[in-house]
C-alpha cells in the first residue's frame, strides 16, 4: 500500500472532509496543509500577536476537526465554517482573559501623544499603532476588521461567521474605520 498512496491535492474540501470522516490521515494532512497557515495568521492577529498562543489555538482547532469531522455541514462553505470555529475559540478566550485593561489604555494615550512624524509617512510606526488599536478593540469589532481586510471575506461570509445580520457587519465596519481614522489622525498629512 505504501508506494501506491493516494494523492489528495486534487480533491475539493468537501471531498477531503468526507475522507477525514472515515479516518483517512492523508486526507487530513492535505486539509491541514491547505488551512494551517491561514488559521495560524488569523489566531495570531486575533490573540494580540502572541505566536505561541496562536500555534496552540491552531493545534486545538485542527484537533477539534479531527475529533468531530461530522460537525462540518457540507451545505456551508468550509471557509465560513472553519472561521466560525476559530472566531468562537477567540471569543471564549476573550471572555476568559478580560483582555481590556486600564493600563493598556493609558499606554495608548501616551503613545498617541508622543507620535511625531517628520517629512514622510512612517509606515512601520503607522502599522504598529494600527495593530495596537486593533488589539484594544472588543472582539466583535476587531474580528470583523480582520476578517474583512486581512482575510478579505465578504460581508455575507462575515455575517455568517459572527452570526449577525449583514447590515450590522456593515455598520460595525463603518464605525470601526471611523474610530480608527480618529485615533490615527496624526498620520493624516492634512492634519499636520
Amino acid at each position: 500500500m505504501g508506494i501506491f498512496q493516494k494523492n489528495y491535492t486534487k480533491y475539493s474540501i468537501t471531498e477531503l472532509m468526507q475522507f477525514v470522516r472515515s479516518g483517512n490521515k492523508a486526507a487530513f494532512d492535505e486539509l491541514y496543509n491547505r488551512y494551517a497557515q491561514k488559521m495560524l495568521m488569523f489566531f495570531y492577529r486575533m490573540l494580540a500577536n502572541d505566536k505561541d498562543k496562536a500555534q496552540d489555538f491552531t493545534h486545538d482547532l485542527f484537533l477539534k476537526i479531527i475529533e468531530k469531522p461530522e460537525l462540518y455541514d457540507t451545505n456551508r462553505s468550509f471557509d465560513t465554517w472553519i472561521f466560525t470555529l476559530a472566531y468562537n475559540m477567540c471569543k471564549n478566550e476573550y471572555k476568559k482573559l478580560k483582555i481590556r485593561q486600564e493600563h493598556q489604555k493609558e499606554q495608548q494615550l501616551t503613545a498617541e501623544n508622543t507620535v511625531y512624524i517628520n517629512d514622510g509617512f512612517d509606515k512601520e510606526l503607522y502599522r504598529k499603532q494600527l495593530e495596537q488599536h486593533l488589539q484594544q478593540m472588543d472582539e466583535e469589532h476587531k474580528s470583523i476588521i480582520i476578517l474583512r481586510f486581512e482575510e478579505e471575506l465578504s460581508v455575507k461570509e462575515i455575517a455568517q461567521i459572527v452570526n449577525c445580520p449583514e447590515g450590522t457587519v456593515k455598520s460595525r465596519i463603518f464605525y470601526t474605520l471611523q474610530a480608527l481614522s480618529v485615533k490615527l489622525s496624526v498620520f493624516n498629512p492634512l492634519n499636520n
